[in-house]
């Protein structure tokens, strides 16, 4: 196309006449003038998308969406395709396709400097969306009620699910960092009072705190929870050497710290009765767990799938949470919390001062007396692997 193309001057003048067409709101003027430029053959994306605008002002649905298609096909972030699409499909009364559009909308804008008109529409869209959301969760409801079920007295699995199909939640599943184990169940939470040995626990709570506050009373011997390993790659962890999230290690690598198990025997002879894994160089794991006040550990996903971590709250003051999955219980003292971590799950303290728990893994109550043996040889062979230097 050489500089003085007499077409692509008639082309320029046919979008300027059609963008005048959209701004004093003639559609059907600013149809025409976009389906000339694609008749050429030279229409751009933004001509595609001026021309799902005017068939937006004359509520042709059918032509909108068929021109936002072309749009994305090429920009697939665009975020006023997609919000336009999504007002189609309010219109049209198609709630689940309308909230499958503005999600897309807003995700595609995070983050993206705006401008002022974009900004009110897509605030306009997480309205719209919340109203769709609003309506299929009342009529899902409502034939749930209408079939004699009581959602809320189904269990918390189906409430779940609830959230999940109607996209107030996603679904979290297992994705250990550095080892997954097939075929076991996805819980996020298990019930403490279905393991005997959180009886003993339980019984030894005072002994244990004390020994938890007189560690807090010296100091010595805390150090970060997070530490490089400087074989390894640095993961960026949020919270790496950083002394708002701590540990006072009872077993460190699978031994025992000698004069840190000796300051706390109570918490040791507690931990000798619940299942800990026992793996050369690798476990047991247990420590008091300190979060400094306004700290939150953000979400992660923990290296295995084989254990299951508890937490047993001691010095806990209001304001401390953990969400495991799509679960956010409040943290209180001496109240057990057994989870799988290898599901998201995060935590914060939101008050004005430290929150200490005792942090230990146990074996996951599903893998077999044979399956725990086998694992733990696997996974002393992989930390003790070197390669063959001859």
């Amino acid at each position: 196309m050489t500089p003085n193309d007499p077409e692509k001057a008639a082309l320029e003048r046919t979008a300027q006449a059609g963008i005048a067409a959209l701004q004093r709101g003639d559609g059907a003027a600013a149809r025409r003038a976009f389906e000339t430029i694609v008749a050429s053959g030279r229409a751009t994306v933004q001509i595609w998308l001026w021309l799902a605008q005017a068939c937006d002002l004359l509520d042709d649905r059918a032509a909108v969406m068929a021109h936002v298609a072309r749009v994305v096909a090429d920009d697939p972030t665009n975020p006023y395709a997609l919000v336009m699409a999504g007002e189609v499909q309010t219109r049209s009364g198609n709630d689940r396709a309308a909230i499958g559009w503005y999600e897309r909308a807003l995700s595609a804008a995070n983050g993206r400097q705006l401008p002022p008109d974009l900004i009110a529409r897509l605030n306009r869209a997480a309205a719209a969306r919340e109203a769709a959301l609003a309506r299929f969760e009342a009529d899902m409801h409502g034939a749930l009620s209408s079939a004699g079920i009581d959602a809320h007295a189904t269990g918390p699995r189906f409430a779940e699910a609830l959230q999940i199909v109607t996209g107030r939640s996603q679904p979290y599943l297992q994705q250990p960092t550095s080892f997954y184990y097939p075929r076991l169940p996805q819980i996020p939470f298990y019930d403490p009072a279905d393991f005997a040995w959180t009886r003993t626990l339980a019984d030894a709570l005072p002994a244990i705190r004390a020994e938890a506050e007189a560690v807090l009373a010296r100091g010595d011997g805390i150090a970060p929870y997070v530490e490089a390993d400087p074989d390894r790659p640095n993961k960026g962890h949020a919270l790496l050497a950083d002394a708002r999230w701590s540990a006072f290690h009872l077993f460190h690598e699978g031994q025992p710290i000698a004069d840190h198990a000796a300051r706390c025997p109570a918490t040791m002879a507690a931990l000798s009765a619940a299942p800990l894994p026992r793996i050369a160089g690798t476990a047991p794991m247990a420590l008091f767990s300190i979060l400094a006040p306004h700290t939150h550990i953000p979400p992660h996903h923990g290296m295995l799938n084989t254990r299951l971590i508890c937490h047993l709250p001691l010095i806990v003051p209001d304001g401390c949470r953990l969400r495991v999955g799509a679960e956010t219980r409040t943290v209180r003292a001496g109240e057990v919390l057994l989870f799988d971590d290898s599901i998201e799950h995060e935590a914060w303290n939101d008050s004005d001062a430290p929150r200490a728990i005792l942090l230990f893994e146990v074996w996951r109550p599903e893998l077999s007396e044979a399956e725990r043996r086998a694992l733990s040889v696997m996974f002393e062979s992989v930390a003790a692997y070197t390669p063959d230097q001859g």
